[in-house]
């Protein structure tokens, strides 16, 4: 992605492209201004002040005078990971002259290796400010025939290997090639305030990455079985959490002890009932801990049918235990799905590696499928599941987490 910038190029910066954002109407601005404020907050661990400008459906982020090649690049990189930007382009910024414009593509394609091998191209050129005095497709022309005489290459306009892009702004031209995808979705914080169950597996970090996406802002809570497993599972969950907030930034970590809480449970009789049992003080106890942060609504990595206990009657059952809503992203797919996510954002290895996980902690040889929500409701009265659920949520730790390096 990186280019030498000889002269004619001028100042390097980094172009953003809005999807979603764009359709929202009179609410646009605000969906706009969280935007700018979360890639502000993405890139405040470089050392160069940026100049974010909100334009016509999209983002122009300037640089300092004399920023070199490779911070620009790093920016850019790094921005891939805001969610609500579909496309990032390392552009030049170039006067808003027409020979100005010409001399910077050439530039631009000068040394890649299309030219070499005499690479079909073509010129796609869009016009914001429509006093520029060359319409869109004179400027493809001029600026196409300038690169097809000094280089050689055949212009092909349906499928080309190189394209050169030109955007004419209200104050400046900006001229690229490539560019890098982006997330997508809607900038986190524009949908509310959520609270991610985070086991070690591989479901609730996908579940997590998928609400962010949509603009809900996440806290995590994970269940250890300490003091009956060791601490593997909260190192899992803590390097999860880490490369997810990456999307967002300021994530934080609680960690529950189940292990004696789950001992309870069995000593009350849960049986066959154990696991949609224990689930079901996970959420009350997740409700409380939502209560006391200000959260709204409750985030899980439910998969429907894919383990027993999430057959359609046992989540019922479990939807019963609280009255927070429950939103579950993965219902309605398949695990080769959502490895392929988790693989996608940088979690599976995390989640394959081992651990205890307190969920297989003291579990039956046989599970329920199809739990009797009055038969649940009984093992919560004997064990005072609501004064337990609260006493579980004070004895959360904390975990404060910075964002992993992009990539990660």
């Amino acid at each position: 992605m990186s280019v030498v910038p000889p002269s004619a190029l001028g100042e390097p910066c980094v172009l953003l492209k809005l999807g979603e954002v764009v359709l929202k109407g009179k609410n646009r601005e605000l969906f706009e201004r969280r935007l700018q404020a979360n890639i502000k907050a993405a890139l405040k661990d470089f050392a160069v002040k940026v100049d974010v400008r909100q334009r016509h459906g999209v983002i122009a982020v300037f640089l300092p005078e004399g920023t070199g090649v490779e911070t620009a690049d790093a920016i850019a990189r790094r921005l891939t990971d805001v969610v609500g930007l579909v496309w990032i382009h390392r552009a030049w910024r170039v006067a808003k002259d027409p020979d100005a414009v010409t001399a910077a593509a050439l530039e631009l394609v000068a040394g890649r290796p299309e030219v070499e091998r005499r690479a079909t191209f073509a010129v796609r050129s869009r016009r914001r400010d429509k006093r520029f005095p060359l319409r869109s497709n004179e400027l493809d022309r001029m600026v196409g025939g300038e690169i097809n005489d000094k280089y050689g290459l055949p212009v092909r306009l349906k499928n080309p290997e190189l394209t050169v892009h030109i955007e004419v702004d209200r104050d400046e031209v900006f001229v690229f090639t490539d560019g890098l995808p982006g997330q997508g979705g809607l900038p986190v914080g524009t949908s509310g305030r959520g609270l991610v169950l985070m086991s070690g597996g591989i479901d609730s970090p996908v579940a997590a990455y998928r609400m962010l996406r949509r603009g809900l802002q996440v806290d995590f809570l994970h269940f250890s079985g300490i003091p009956f497993t060791t601490s593997e599972s909260i190192y899992k969950a803590y390097a999860l959490v880490r490369v997810l907030s990456r999307f967002q930034g300021n994530a934080r970590l609680f960690v529950v002890p189940f292990g004696k809480a789950q001992q309870s449970l069995k000593a009350s009789g849960a049986d066959r009932l154990q696991v949609v049992a224990q689930r079901r003080l996970m959420l009350k106890t997740a409700e409380e801990v939502a209560h006391r942060l200000r959260r709204n609504v409750l985030v899980t990595g439910d998969s429907l049918g894919q383990v027993s206990s999430q057959t359609l009657q046992n989540i019922t059952a479990l939807d019963d235990a609280v009255d927070m809503p429950i939103l579950r992203p993965l219902i309605g797919m398949d695990k080769t799905e959502i490895m392929a996510e988790a693989r996608r954002i940088g979690t599976l290895q995390i989640s394959e590696l081992p651990d205890e996980d307190c969920c297989t902690l003291l579990t039956p040889r046989r599970a329920e499928t199809a739990a009797k929500i009055a038969d649940l409701r009984q093992i919560e009265k004997r064990l005072d599941a609501e004064e337990l659920a609260v006493q579980l949520a004070g004895s959360i730790q904390e975990y404060k987490l910075d964002a992993a390096p992009a990539g990660v």
